[in-house]
C-alpha cells in the first residue's frame, strides 16, 4: 500500500505573490504528511516530499516572526 502524495495537501507559496502560508497551516500539511506514513518505510521521494514541505513550514515561521518584530 502507497501512502498518499504530497500534491493534494502540499502548502507553498503562492507562484503569483510569493506569499507563504500560515505555519499552522503548514505545521498541519506536515502532521498529515507524516500520519499517512506511519509505519511505513519511506522513499527517497517521501523524504524529498518532507524536505518540500519543513522548507515551507520554515519560511512560513520565518516570515511570521519579521511581522511579529516589524510590529514591534
Amino acid at each position: 500500500m502507497s501512502a498518499p502524495s504530497m500534491a493534494h495537501m502540499s502548502p507553498t507559496p503562492s507562484a503569483h505573490t510569493d506569499v507563504p502560508v500560515p505555519a499552522a497551516e503548514a505545521n498541519e500539511s506536515i502532521r498529515q504528511f507524516v500520519r499517512a506514513r506511519r509505519g511505513l518505510a519511506w522513499s527517497a521521494q517521501d523524504m524529498a516530499e518532507y524536505a518540500v514541505l519543513l522548507e515551507v513550514w520554515t519560511l512560513a515561521v520565518r516570515a511570521e516572526m519579521t511581522q511579529v518584530v516589524e510590529a514591534a
